[in-house]
């Protein structure tokens, strides 16, 4: 394109990005004006949409099943970042050695992060069954009577974040791990020589230099967790009595179960809010604890 100028580079330019841009537009921000668009109607799938203007927003506003559905995919989120979040950078300095067969190791923990959804919550439903679960089997030996899990109001959710946080470990150990892999090691060896220990180490050079690689990792995991579905779907369907539901959940309910397409569409629109609201902030905090360079 060197000395093309005016519609002549535009068209050139615009012939190589309209495969994507079609994509986009297609699958990405016509869907988001649709769902713009639906959110303002009563539509149940099969009939014609009625334009009923805001009044799904304003049902939303005193809705008790919806918030109660937000306040679990926040409780949700509250007990899975920590877990995801420090277990894989455990992970990451775990299996961040030169050793004979690491690649194996690695591979395995990677692993779940590949397995379906639906194969790992219904490997979780079974090892948590309160009657038969491995996990009441073996806390039985030490005596300790295991509590109902996915049954029970007070460990239903508990129970989809363990499941949660095992299957997306292994992503957020290999995120971590090229992070530290980055980190040129003549700054461990000064660091050595000076007298440094280990935790002085990991706290004043692996952390401030993974903070971007973290960064990542917090974004991507806090926008998967509000969209937290499959695993409730299959290990709780939202039960008991509702402990359990959240937002998407919610919506699946509304659109397929109920014919609420419209209501379920302004929903769909809180939680894109919320998302775009929370990950803003994140871009606008980091300059204060994310170091580039």
């Amino acid at each position: 394109m060197v000395g093309m100028t005016g519609w002549k580079k535009f068209g050139v330019v615009s012939m190589f990005l309209a495969p994507s841009l079609i994509a986009l537009l297609a699958f990405s921000i016509g869907p988001m004006f649709g769902t713009l668009w639906v959110s303002v109607q009563d539509w149940n799938l099969i009939r014609p949409a009625e334009f009923i203007g805001a009044d799904n927003y304003r049902e939303l506003w005193s809705d008790d099943d919806f918030r109660r559905a937000l306040l679990n995919t926040l409780y949700y989120l509250v007990g899975y970042l920590p877990l995801v979040i420090v277990g894989g950078l455990a992970l990451a300095v775990l299996v961040n050695r030169k050793l004979k067969g690491i690649a194996v190791f690695r591979a395995i923990y990677f692993l779940p992060v590949v397995t379906s959804w639906v194969v790992v919550a219904l490997l979780w439903k079974w090892l948590l069954n309160p009657s038969d679960g491995l996990v009441n089997w073996g806390l039985g030996l030490v005596g300790i009577e295991g509590p109902g899990w996915w049954t029970s109001r007070t460990w239903a959710m508990p129970s989809v974040i363990i499941a949660s946080a095992w299957k997306d470990l292994g992503f957020v150990m290999i995120i971590l791990l090229a992070g530290l892999q980055a980190i040129d090691e003549t700054l461990y060896e000064a660091a050595r020589i000076d007298g440094a220990s280990g935790w002085r180490q990991l706290r004043s050079i692996t952390l401030p230099l993974l903070t971007p690689s973290l960064f990542f990792v917090v974004v991507i995991s806090l926008i998967n967790g509000f969209q937290v579905f499959d695993q409730v779907w299959v290990m709780t369907e939202g039960g008991p009595a509702g402990s359990s539901t959240v937002v998407v959940e919610q919506i699946v309910k509304n659109t397929f179960s109920y014919g609420r397409a419209g209501y379920a569409a302004a929903q769909s629109v809180v939680l894109f809010v919320i998302i775009l609201l929370v990950t803003a902030i994140q871009m606008r905090l980091q300059k204060r604890w994310v170091f580039y360079g």
